[in-house]
């Protein structure tokens, strides 16, 4: 039998490290709060002088405390406890005294040393580099120990032990220690334990029966509380007293509050989280023990626990799956309940991700005075609980948006579809590279010939006035500039009275080809359209035909314009897309009510108009798809890398639809330019989540600092005033230090007050963000908030 038991696997380390967040947008895995802030804290000049005056205050009365300055006072204690009998000849009369007198020091350090903060200044300035010299002179050792006894050096965390075990610990430690005084109170165990007081007392003690018995007695109470220091480690009496003070019952800890996407049981800081607490709990042992052993095997990583955590969710709302789910995790493992594809990781990973929290860290907040003192230093994260607020992020070309915002939001999204938690939809140019294909379930290339899917224009739906109503948001829904209504009712509108008659005689929608020429007017494509709709019987649909013949008589109307848009996408390059005969190849955002991964890449290149339709098409689907959605248990988010153009009055309403539908948009913009003007507020205002990288511009710094609101803070104004002297010889001092110094004689007067200023004002985000940086700010869906951070995006 080993000696001692292995080190547990990295997985197993990973779940069971500590998780605390605080607040919104904080990196909760191994978070660290920091020290509660000192209102008034003390200059370090200042602490310095203090403390050297202080102890020179100090030592100037003990010099004439002891020269004999101040009388013989300050010996009265001594000479009043002292027996008769000890005469200042003797040996016992010299140790008590200079007893006395080390005593009398330390009460002077004490007093001297809280007066001049002693304390503080070791803690600032004496402690960093004495535990960084121990750390150097100790740190082989202690790697050689932990390799060789890795359970020497490792204490199990006491708010982990359960109380049973707990009570018995504590017990058991109090009679050993019991055990051992008995022994050695009895003398089972010889006089050694005596050897501190047999060594160093001195020789006189021993012939004074009174000194020999108080010192005895001295090292007994001394010995006895070792003892006990001993037995408090060891039991953890601290945890016991901490569970069982007061009402003496065990306080239970406040449940850790995860997003509703992603909602299972908060971990109980006092249960292994690699024992499966919750399975066992409601009689799953044996389930538990399977994954228990495949996690310590080393056969589970994050991806699975965050999985059949999402699936024992199920077996709570619903316990009649319980069976079920323990003979599908006793069959497979780690492997239970996978995703469709089959995967169990993504093939490349760049940032870090916690999926027990279902967040992904994109940086570390900036220490220094613009941030708030809680968030300096602590690492920032988003997870589904702020981008179903959605995200804006505004910077130039080169900033980092891409690589270090789209990205790690990317992969981890795709990380939770995997899990069975989220639905994802990236959308950006070809060739900027969001993630490798074998991420994504569907990669949709458009006007590429390799592109094994195509795109439905029409949003799967089979309702022509809401296939008309998506369908007309991306071909002209940016003629509205911000007036709601107009352009886009009369384009829904034509295009309805085209899309009915249509799919009821031939059962689909029409092809890019047929609906230009139908928006054209073409004779022969109407004429062919009427007789199908005379000879099926459809007089609603005839209507509808008349009715579009009559308006495409008026001035404005909107076909000439449609079917110049769609002229577009009528191209040689996307001759094999759009094809409604062939609904195998075609995606439809539909799709989005499973765990799918998805990605369209748009022709930026050689079609960027067409590209700018798409992008506006995908987001009016996505919204739409969204919140129709009939289970909405899963995180749905569109990634839209860049929106220039896309922003329109519809799909801001419908961006502050998406947060009570559990889903959520991350849109990235190189200028609030790209918006029209009067959608600006809007925009902005429709988002939880801001994010201004470095490298904006004054204008564009000016809407964040008005959305970002103002605060109260203290501002100190110094005012130099010149002295005039009126006396002679103050005069006179003044004209010297004049003529010495060259600067007239001023005297300083400090005003402090309370003032409202902007959080980040437009020129700071201008010019005062540096490189690799962006100011974040973040909303959760439950209406908590943080204000906006300097976030560190490199590290």
């Amino acid at each position: 039998m080993p000696g001692e038991a292995p080190p547990p696997p990295p997985f197993v380390s990973w779940l069971r490290a500590p998780r605390t967040a605080p607040r919104p947008g904080v990196w909760a895995y191994e978070h660290r709060p920091r020290p509660a802030r000192e209102p008034n804290r003390v200059p370090g000049r200042q602490l310095i002088s203090g403390a050297v005056i202080a102890f020179l205050c100090g030592w100037l009365l003990w010099s004439l405390l002891w020269n004999g300055f101040l009388g013989p006072y300050w010996t009265w204690p001594l000479r009043a406890m002292m027996p008769g009998s000890w005469d200042q000849s003797t040996r016992e009369y010299y140790v008590a005294s200079y007893a006395y007198y080390a005593l009398f020091v330390v009460a002077l350090a004490v007093v001297f040393g809280r007066i001049g903060r002693w304390p503080e200044l070791g803690r600032r300035y004496l402690m960093p580099p004495w535990r960084r010299a121990m750390e150097r002179l100790l740190g082989p050792a202690r790697e050689f120990a932990a390799a060789r006894w890795p359970r020497l050096l490792v204490r199990p965390r006491p708010e982990l032990i359960p109380s049973r075990q707990l009570l018995v610990r504590a017990g058991l430690a109090f009679a050993g220690v019991w055990v051992v005084w008995a022994l050695c109170w009895n003398g089972a165990v010889g006089d050694g334990w005596m050897w501190p007081l047999e060594t160093f007392a001195p020789e006189s003690w021993r012939r004074s029966v009174a000194a020999w018995l108080y010192a005895s007695y001295t090292y007994y109470v001394l010995f006895t509380l070792f003892l006990l220091a001993i037995a408090r480690r060891v039991g953890h009496w601290r945890e016991l007293m901490r569970r069982y003070g007061g009402e003496g019952q065990e306080r239970q800890p406040a449940p850790v509050k995860h997003p509703k996407n992603n909602e299972h049981p908060a971990t109980q800081p006092r249960q292994d989280p690699a024992e499966w607490p919750q399975l066992r709990a409601h009689g799953a042992h044996d389930a538990a023990d399977r994954l228990m052993a495949e996690a310590w095997a080393g056969r589970m990583n994050d991806v699975d626990h965050a999985r059949i955590e999402h699936a024992w969710q199920s077996v709570r709302q619903r316990p009649g799956r319980l069976a079920g789910f323990t003979d599908t995790v006793l069959r497979h493992g780690a492997a239970a309940y996978l995703h469709p594809s089959g995967e169990r990781d993504l093939p490349l990973r760049s940032a870090r991700h916690d999926l027990v929290t279902s967040q992904v860290r994109i940086g570390t907040a900036a220490d220094e005075e613009r941030n708030p003192y809680e968030h300096r230093g602590a690492g920032c994260a988003l997870d589904p609980g702020l981008l179903g607020t959605s995200l804006l992020a505004v910077g130039p070309p080169g900033c980092g948006k891409t690589e270090r915002l789209v990205r790690p939001v990317l992969e981890s999204l795709c990380l939770q579809a995997l899990a069975g938690r989220a639905s994802v939809v990236a959308v950006g140019a070809a060739g900027s590279a969001l993630a490798p294909d074998d991420a994504f379930d569907v990669v949709v290339k458009i006007g590429r010939p390799d592109s094994a899917y195509d795109l439905d224009l029409y949003g799967g739906t089979e309702d022509p006035d809401e296939a008309a109503a998506v369908l007309a948001e991306g071909l002209a829904g940016d003629l509205a500039e911000g007036r709601p209504g107009g352009e886009g009712r009369r384009a829904a509108t034509a295009l309805a009275q085209l899309l009915g008659p249509f799919r009821a005689v031939h059962g689909r929608f029409p092809s890019v080809p047929e609906l230009r020429e139908l928006l054209d007017g073409s004779a022969d494509a109407v004429r062919a359209l009427r007789e199908a709709l005379t000879a099926g019987g459809h007089e609603a649909q005839l209507r509808e035909l008349d009715a579009r013949e009559r308006q495409s008589q008026r001035p404005g109307d909107p076909a000439p314009l449609l079917a110049d848009r769609l002229a577009l996408l009528d191209r040689p390059a996307f001759a094999r897309f759009f094809d409604t005969t062939d609904p195998s190849r075609t995606f439809s955002l539909r799709a989005v009510e499973h765990p799918v991964r998805v990605r369209i890449d748009l022709p930026e290149r050689g079609h960027a108009e067409a590209s700018r339709m798409l992008a506006r098409l995908v987001l009016a689907q996505f919204t739409e798809c969204a919140v129709g959605r009939g289970d909405r248990s899963l995180f749905a988010c569109l990634v839209l890398d860049d929106a220039t153009r896309t922003v329109t009055p519809d799909s801001v309403r419908a961006l502050g639809r998406l947060r009570s539908a559990n889903a959520g948009a991350v849109l990235t913009l190189r200028t609030l330019d790209d918006v029209p003007e009067p959608l600006r507020p809007a925009l902005l205002g429709s988002v939880g989540c801001r994010m201004a990288f470095s490298g904006v511009t004054t204008w564009d710094g000016a809407r964040f600092a008005e959305v970002w609101g103002k605060e109260w803070v203290e501002t100190r104004d110094v005012t130099d005033r010149q002295i005039i002297a009126h006396e002679p010889f103050t005069r006179a001092m003044h004209i010297v230090r004049h003529l010495v110094t060259g600067r007239a004689v001023t005297a300083q007067s400090v005003t402090v007050r309370r003032v409202e200023r902007e959080r980040w004002s437009a020129s700071e985000l201008a010019h005062a963000v540096p490189a690799g940086h962006a100011v974040l700010s973040v909303t959760s869906v439950w209406g908590d908030s943080a204000p906006p951070v300097l976030v560190d995006l490199t590290r």
